[in-house]
């Protein structure tokens, strides 16, 4: 199975040899990718909708995977046991969505080897809970998939170093890695807010005030990102 370069970029976070459980599995692409390449033995694709898991069903029939997927309809980590599965894959939700399912299932979280987690949203809110309960982000990387930004992180039980708010909102890991899309990010970001800027300013009301303020709070964390990527060391 071809997967797009979103999905493609999750599953190769995913370490060979475990066992797998897709929450919010959609189409189950995932799972029958990493088992029919034998990344992975064996997959629990799940879903809260009946309508994924169907889709999902038909598509691992057709990939004649059926002993090597099961199919559950769950609400986040519901339907799974603790031990059941090593890594948990959740990707395609909002980030808000995500910490709630995290917090749900700690009695399974609690147990899994690795999570892999790439929030459409507010990824910031998603590093933020996970540097507060006690889980480490090892590995982070950004893409670019049909003109939008997408992160994925890979995450282990475990105390994280100090987070400052900058590497909340773009990622410690990714400025540390000098990450050239998360360079292109910060500027598309930044001119989108420069825009915004602009305009508000001639606009003198309190609340213009109040926005304005934020939007200056948010470009200084911008510039000072983006200073740290073109940043060499001297040798």
């Amino acid at each position: 199975m071809k997967l797009s370069d979103r999905l493609q970029a999750v599953a190769s976070f995913v370490t060979p040899g475990l066992r797998v459980a897709d929450i919010g599995t959609d189409h189950g692409y995932i799972p029958i990718y990493l088992t029919e390449q034998g990344i992975v033995p064996y997959a629990i694709a799940m879903d809260i909708n009946k309508g994924p898991i169907l889709r999902a069903q038909e598509n691992i029939k057709e990939n004649g995977l059926e002993k090597l997927i099961e199919t559950r309809l769950s609400n986040g980590f519901d339907k799974l046991e603790p031990g059941e599965a090593d890594c948990a894959v959740i990707a395609g939700m909002g980030g808000e969505l995500i910490t709630k399912i995290l917090d749900n299932g700690r009695n399974v979280t609690d147990e899994l080897k690795e999570l892999v987690l790439s929030p459409h949203s507010e990824v910031w809110l998603v590093r933020k809970y996970l540097h507060n309960n006690d889980f480490k982000i090892i590995d982070e990387k950004m893409i670019i998939d049909e003109d939008k930004f997408y992160t994925i992180m890979k995450v282990v039980k475990g105390i994280d170093d100090i987070y400052s708010e900058e590497d909340y909102m773009y990622g410690k890991i990714l400025i540390e890695k000098k990450d050239e899309v998360l360079m292109k990010y910060i500027y598309k970001e930044y001119n989108k807010v420069e825009k915004i800027f602009e305009n508000i300013s001639k606009n003198g009301t309190d609340n213009a005030k109040s926005r304005i303020a934020e939007l200056e709070k948010e470009k200084k964390m911008l510039t000072n990102v983006m200073l740290s990527l073109i940043h060499i060391s001297e040798p």
